[in-house]
Order: C-alpha cells, then sequence, then structure tokens
C-alpha cells in the first residue's frame, strides 16, 4: 500500500538551485524515473517506487522525467500517483513517438516497438499520457526518436496545436541532430532537447549543443553517469547479465568494458582529490558546462538520492575543468553506445 503523502514527512529543500531551460524553470537536478520499471532491475513495487518520487520533491527536485514506453506505460503510472498531490509544483516531462501495442507486456532493446509520430498518433498518446499521469497538461512532451517517415514539421506543427489547445505546454525532441532540431524550431520553439551526453559519451559537442546554444534551447542529458559506469560501483570483475539491459551494449561487454573502465577509475581519482563522490564528479562536469544543462540521473535509493544532489556543492575552476577535458580527449571510448538494432534509431 502506497504511504500517504504527507508535507514535512522529510525535510523538504526550498533552496535547491534552479536553471532555465528553453523558458522553462526547473531544479539543477532533475530525476529521471525509467530504471523504476524498465532497464535497471531488480525493479521496486510500485508503492516504493512512488515513495522514492515523493523523497525526490521533497529534497527539491521539482523536474521528472518518464515516456510511454518506460514499461511501457507503467513508469506514467507510477509517476502521475507520487507527483499528484503536489501537481503544480512540478514539472513532468514524458514522451512519445513508439507505435506500443495496448497488449505490449515489457520492451526491451532487442524487441523493439516501431516509430509513429503521425499526427492522430501524437493526439492518441497525449491522451492516453493524460490519464496514466493525472494531470489536465504535460509540461514537457517530446518526441522520443525521430520518425523518418513523418516530416519533423509535421511533428511540430501538431505540438503547436496541442499547446494552443492547453494539453502541452512545451515540445521537446530526443536524439535529434542538429539539422532536424533547426526544422522544428522553425515550425514549434523547441523547449528542450534530451540526448545522452556524460563524460563516457559526448558527440552532442559537435554540432547539437552549439545549435542549442545558438537557438535559446535547454539541454537535458539522460544517461549523465554513463549508464552507472562513472558512479564507482563497478570494477573489472562487473559482470551484466539477465534483464540488466547492459548485458547487450557492445561498451560493456568482454575487451571494450575492460578498456572502458579506464575512464572510471580517472574519474575515481579525481573525486578523491576532490573529496567528492564518482557520481558527483561526473554531474557537476555536465553542470560546468553550459547553464542550460540539466541531467536527469535516475536512481531507486535515497542516499543515491542525496549523493546526486550533492553535485551541486561540486566545483571546478576553470584550470581544472581544462584539465580533464584534455584527459578525456586522450581516453578513446570502445564499442557502441546501444545494440545494433537500437543504433538504427539513434543515429540516422
Amino acid at each position: 500500500m502506497t504511504r500517504p503523502y504527507r508535507r514535512g514527512a522529510f525535510e523538504r529543500e526550498e533552496n535547491m538551485e534552479k536553471r532555465n531551460i528553453g523558458g522553462l524553470e526547473v531544479s539543477a537536478i532533475g530525476l529521471g524515473c525509467m530504471g523504476f520499471s524498465q532497464s535497471y532491475p531488480p525493479f521496486p513495487e510500485k508503492s516504493e517506487a512512488v515513495a522514492m518520487i515523493r523523497r525526490a520533491a521533497e529534497a527539491g527536485i521539482t523536474f521528472f522525467d518518464t515516456a510511454q514506453i518506460y514499461g511501457p506505460f507503467v513508469n506514467e503510472e507510477i509517476v502521475g500517483e507520487a507527483l499528484q498531490p503536489i501537481r503544480s509544483e512540478v514539472v513532468i516531462a514524458t514522451k512519445f513517438g513508439w507505435d506500443i501495442p495496448a497488449d505490449a507486456a515489457s520492451y526491451d532493446a532487442g524487441n523493439m516497438f516501431g516509430l509513429n509520430s503521425n499526427p492522430e498518433h501524437i493526439r492518441r498518446s497525449v491522451e492516453g499520457s493524460l490519464k496514466r499521469l493525472r494531470t489536465d497538461h504535460i509540461d514537457l512532451f517530446y518526441q522520443h526518436r525521430v520518425d523518418p517517415k513523418v516530416p519533423i514539421e509535421e511533428v511540430a506543427s501538431t505540438a503547436a496545436d496541442l499547446i494552443r489547445e492547453g494539453k502541452i505546454l512545451h515540445f521537446g525532441l530526443s536524439e535529434a541532430d542538429a539539422k532536424t532540431i533547426r526544422r522544428a524550431h522553425a515550425v514549434c520553439p523547441v523547449t528542450a532537447v534530451q540526448s545522452e551526453y556524460s563524460m563516457f559519451f559526448r558527440d552532442p559537442e559537435k554540432e547539437v549543443i552549439p545549435t542549442l546554444e545558438e537557438l535559446g534551447i535547454g539541454f537535458v542529458p539522460f544517461s549523465p553517469l554513463g549508464k552507472g559506469i562513472l558512479t564507482g560501483r563497478f570494477n573489472r570483475g562487473s559482470k551484466f547479465e539477465g534483464a540488466d539491459f547492459r548485458s547487450g551494449i557492445p561498451r560493456f561487454q568482454g575487451e571494450n568494458y575492460q578498456h572502458n573502465l579506464a575512464l572510471a577509475e580517472y574519474v575515481g581519482q579525481l573525486a578523491e582529490e576532490k573529496g567528492a563522490k564518482p557520481s558527483q564528479i561526473a554531474l557537476a562536469w555536465l553542470l560546468a558546462q553550459k547553464d542550460f544543462i540539466v541531467p536527469i540521473p535516475g536512481t531507486k535509493r535515497e542516499d543515491r538520492l542525496a549523493e546526486n544532489i550533492g553535485s551541486l556543492n561540486v566545483v571546478f575552476t576553470g584550470e581544472e575543468l581544462a584539465a580533464v577535458r584534455e584527459k578525456l580527449d586522450s581516453i578513446e571510448i570502445l564499442g557502441a553506445r546501444y545494440p545494433a538494432a537500437h543504433m538504427k534509431l539513434v543515429e540516422p
């Protein structure tokens, strides 16, 4: 049974640092909720997930990220139940764009659903998300993956209509390239782009981040801890098996994994030097790159939540940032970041 929400049950942090992403004010650290129902087993009971999200809100986090495909559908229900009592105080982001069967029981990278961003499907998606999230509006609605069958202008036009109707407040894109971002933004202002970005994967620095800075669009890095490799929890004997989706990611397999741990070990050394945790170094480094960046680390544990929020107290000097970048440039990361089937959807 879900514990009733009681304001004051945990000390509420009212002074959490805020950031502006494309005109939307959110806490400088968000909470990625995917792990409550997908990719990182074991998954908690629903009541435990609801309680954890409420703890994050008590700690001052106001930005919560979910998606229709996480579960599928289950994750939105968890987030909706957790945040309903404080809906007006938080920002909820969710995502559309997958053609998910109504009876779909689960999602994994080896059993991909197709993409569908047809306008009529987007409208059906909105209604489903509103119901599951227990709200009358979605603060930030991302296209989860670019659908090559539907011109991005049609997607953006549909989003603009939904904004006028008040069903969504802001439009976003996920894993879109710079050209697609520009085309969408010309039709409907894009508030934020969500893509993978961390010390472990820095491709967005080439074109996406400069484009966002030029256009005044926020950037929301997912997997900001490199799918866990930057937390200090794994070593050369760690194994990823079973339902853990890292078991199918080339970067976490065999010789690639052993090679890539050099980066994790460097982050660990840096953490010791600065009296911080490795995860705090990874998040603080992201926050130091641009003031319109808001990472969304996920966690199912209260101590990890406190650790992630503590990254806001880690400060780098300009000299330190330059040294870190030089070191990162010297470490080649081996292996693809997703299984082959998934790569087709993230690298057009």
